[in-house]
């Protein structure tokens, strides 16, 4: 349901009014009393006078044309958008190395993991045509959500993601094993994974190179983010019941992880901080985009012959009315 001239249904405001003011105009008294209780015997009796009535239909019928200029529209529209084409597996580091706190959200110093999850959250917000899924790995992969063209689920999913969640290691080579054997059976324009770790290949079956020779062949496109400060990060221990920060060396195989993007077509980013994270997402959002098409269709019936119909009775009926009273 829609109107043509909607701005046109403030006319109904002045019908009030109207009413308003004809209730307050009358003709001088032909009768005097000289008590009340005549007067109030003949208040007693509650009937609609002819007047009344009329005045009642000539305001509904202009209620009527009123909403008739407007032009009221019944109908339906119907969007349909083409998937970009673009499929996209999303594979998150939730070893114990991501609790390091040299990352900041909101002005707070949280752990690399928070961060990366909600730096993702926006990617995936960004991206509503594309089938996106997601792995997380620590010591093996586990796939948290396939791909899926519902957006909405698939951030339920992303803010489920723990440290500790699967048994510690840092299984790279095994996380894109698992992320290119779901993209390989795709039938897309573009396959890529994107995959962000803050350590070192320590665990799994198949060494990163091995997994990229794999994704090479099959066309997909392997973009790794090395998370984490240069240098010295800060790390939560619990000594003796209490929680402090330590001290500890960040540690990234940067040389493997680029080598496995140089493979695949893609590129290797390097994130130190919150900034540099985000810039990398939106940097990667841009490189891989494609044409949307979009489609609208539109059918509405119009309403206002309608209202016209059952105006005119009306204007009919107090015409009547207006005929028919006495002198």
């Amino acid at each position: 349901m829609r109107f043509v001239y909607p701005h046109l249904l403030w006319l109904l405001a002045l019908l009030p009014l109207l009413a308003l003011l004809k209730g307050r105009q009358g003709k001088a008294a032909s009768l005097l009393f000289s008590t009340t209780s005549v007067a109030r015997t003949l208040a007693g009796s509650r009937k609609i006078t002819p007047g009344a009535a009329m005045a009642a239909l000539k305001l509904a019928s202009m209620a009527l044309l009123i909403v008739a200029l407007a032009r009221p529209q019944q109908g339906n529209t119907t969007t349909e958008i083409t998937a970009s084409g673009i499929d996209i597996l999303l594979a998150v580091d939730v070893s114990s190395s991501m609790m390091a706190m040299d990352f900041t959200l909101h002005g707070q110093s949280v752990d690399r993991l928070a961060v990366v999850k909600s730096v993702v959250d926006r990617f995936i917000d960004a991206r509503p045509n594309d089938r996106i899924g997601l792995v997380a790995f620590a010591g093996k992969p586990y796939l948290v959500s396939p791909l899926t063209l519902d957006h909405d689920w698939l951030r339920k999913r992303l803010a489920t993601l723990e440290i500790g969640m699967i048994e510690d290691g840092t299984a790279i080579g095994s996380a894109i094993g698992t992320s290119v054997n779901r993209l390989r059976s795709r039938q897309a324009t573009s396959r890529i994974v994107i995959l962000l770790t803050d350590g070192v290949n320590t665990s799994g079956r198949v060494p990163p190179l091995i997994a990229a020779e794999a994704a090479e062949t099959l066309a997909i496109k392997v973009y790794t983010i090395g998370a984490g400060t240069r240098g010295l990060a800060p790390y939560p221990v619990v000594q003796f019941g209490q929680r402090r920060l330590v001290k500890a060396r960040v540690d990234i195989d940067e040389e493997s992880l680029q080598r496995v993007a140089e493979m695949t077509g893609a590129f290797y980013f390097r994130a130190t901080d919150t900034d540099s994270l985000e810039k990398i997402y939106s940097e990667i959002n841009a490189m891989e985009t494609t044409t949307r098409n979009i489609k609208k269709f539109e059918n509405y019936r119009e309403l206002f012959p309608f209202l016209l119909a059952a105006a005119l009775p009306l204007l009919l009926v107090a015409e009547f009315l207006r005929c028919k009273r006495l002198p």
